[in-house]
């Protein structure tokens, strides 16, 4: 039977054993952030789009699927991203919390429109947001217990590129002036790493198209770059939180990447694992706007379905329990760990129901 345009483009149902992996998946990442004192919120799917779009500084809400509420008649917007809902709900109805805030959260985004690399416009979203603090300590904090999530997920080959977002502002407002209206075309060029665009644009910046690659190494180069010191307290953390993850992960560092990292302030990072074609997560450091004023922030955020994807064929592991199996047998293999499927009829077999394996005999044996 045909398939093709029962759903619209850029969605998919997520069918068995997919789902289950990708449940999974969520419930390892939300524990292991529960061990490390992240309490889970859950906010609505649809919020007030005005609210939506007022919470992250400089996070413009241009990616969100909008409608008219038929109740209130105003504008709402589905969520493209939890981060604004968590900005929101830890400076209103969390704002009397004492500080800092650790937050985790799951749910699903929508997206206006998907891009070529990543054609899905619905994700299953999970993250963590440490509220309250703009430290060294806490950004580690953060950037560890993203990469203990992916572990607990069961993800390999970890391996992080850090970025800094606010890099060209911070230049520009210093030993490099660029023109206002030049530092948006410089951003892109250099993220682009488009050298004959930089030169145009500002020759002094051309030693950074070359600046990133593995983590010890760029942090070297600029360095050198930065031969008045603009840089030095944001390297000095950069390489601190590069101490604090030891030999668990694979570091490199692209200084002036931009890309998904538009409202993130001095710090930016994309998580990948081994299997992935591209980032499965992001994080970074930002500021939330509240009604007393501006607040830090650290969070980042995992796709459960670009984890699954990396394992290749999910494995099922169900144990068939053939007709008249006593109950107190099924209900110890499940306490094992088992996934039981009882026959219904006298003629079930295992592989009728999917089973890998067949109970006979008092012992669970592959079919």
């Amino acid at each position: 039977m045909m398939t093709t345009g029962l759903l619209p483009e850029g969605f998919h149902d997520r069918l068995p054993p997919h789902a289950d992996a990708a449940a999974a998946v969520e419930a390892r990442v939300l524990e292991a952030a529960r061990l490390h004192g992240y309490e889970r919120v859950d906010p609505p799917l649809a919020e007030h789009a005005d609210g939506l779009s007022s919470r992250l500084k400089d996070g413009a809400l241009t990616d969100a699927v909008r409608f008219v509420d038929p109740v209130s008649q105003r504008t709402l917007a589905i969520r493209p991203d939890m981060t604004a809902q968590i900005a929101r709900i830890a400076a209103t109805r969390m704002g009397h919390h004492p500080r800092p805030v650790r937050l985790s959260y799951a749910g699903p985004v929508l997206r206006l429109r998907a891009d070529q690399l990543a054609p899905a416009r619905e994700w299953r979203q999970i993250g963590c947001e440490l509220i309250g603090r703009d430290s060294v300590a806490a950004a580690a904090e953060v950037v560890g217990v993203a990469v203990e999530s992916l572990s607990a997920a069961g993800a390999s080959g970890l391996s992080i590129d850090f970025t800094l977002p606010d890099l060209v502002a911070t230049l520009a407002a210093g030993p490099l002036p660029v023109a206002a209206d030049q530092i948006e075309p410089l951003r892109s060029a250099l993220d682009a790493k488009d050298a004959g665009a930089v030169a145009t644009l500002a020759p002094a910046y051309l030693p950074l198209v070359e600046a990133a690659g593995p983590f010890d190494a760029a942090v070297a180069r600029l360095r050198a770059f930065d031969a008045k010191g603009v840089l030095a307290s944001r390297l000095d953390a950069l390489s601190a939180i590069a101490v604090s993850l030891g030999d668990r992960v694979a570091l490199t560092l692209d200084p002036t990447e931009r890309h998904g990292f538009e409202y993130q302030s001095w710090l930016g990072f994309s998580l990948f694992v081994a299997g992935a074609s591209r980032e499965v997560g992001r994080g970074g450091t930002y500021m939330i706007v509240g009604a007393e004023g501006e607040e830090p922030a650290t969070g980042f955020s995992l796709y459960a379905d670009a984890i699954v994807a990396t394992a290749g064929a999910v494995e099922r592991r169900r144990l068939f329990l053939p007709l008249g199996t006593p109950v107190a047998d099924g209900a110890a293999m499940r306490a094992a760990g088992w996934v039981t499927v009882a026959a219904l009829e006298a003629d079930d077999t295992p592989q009728a129901q999917l089973c890998t394996h067949l109970w006979k005999d008092g012992v669970a044996q592959p079919v």
